[in-house]
């Protein structure tokens, strides 16, 4: 009697494989709901510089790839020299992550829900290869930072991201 039911349940398992892997390439070649970023990627032959390897399928403007390369960005009013000059090393993994979290097409299974003013989408638990963590931590050993945590606690009043009231800058 059992089998039966074989290929009504060889049916089922062929449809719920077929909608997993529709799920997954659902993750794939995505932008991210937030403030610059662009609703499909694309083409983007003039990115700048760090995030010039999303150039042909880019989820990032020409004019935002440029944009996060300086100092102090418009993009998010960010200075990362808010405790004292940033070594150049250092400051090139803060505007790699950037590019990456602005560009990247390919961050689908890292993407969950926020309700932010400027953001509907964020990514979280991406992973990094132990070779890059090492390189960032000799690159940056030497700059300075008063917060552990830079998603939040910042002094906005000027406009631009400042250390709070007491904090002090420290490797």
């Amino acid at each position: 009697m059992a089998w039966k039911w074989m290929p009504l349940l060889l049916l089922l398992v062929w449809v719920a494989t077929m909608c997993s892997a529709q799920d997954r390439t659902d993750l794939l070649n995505v932008c991210m709901d937030a403030k610059h970023h662009k609703t499909k990627p694309g083409p983007e032959d003039k990115l700048h510089d760090q995030c010039s390897p999303w150039k042909k399928n880019a989820c990032c403007t020409a004019s935002t790839s440029q944009e996060l390369h300086k100092d102090t960005s418009r993009l998010y009013n960010f200075n990362w020299d808010h405790c004292g000059k940033m070594e150049p090393a250092c400051k090139r993994h803060f505007i790699q992550d950037t590019c990456l979290y602005e560009c990247s097409p390919n961050l689908g299974p890292w993407i969950q829900q926020v309700n932010q003013s400027w953001r509907k989408e964020r990514f979280l638990d991406v992973p990094l290869c132990k070779e890059d963590c090492q390189r960032w931590w000799e690159d940056c050993h030497t700059s300075h930072t008063c917060k552990s945590n830079w998603h939040r606690g910042w002094d906005w009043t000027s406009g631009v991201n400042k250390c709070p009231a007491g904090a002090l800058c420290r490797t």
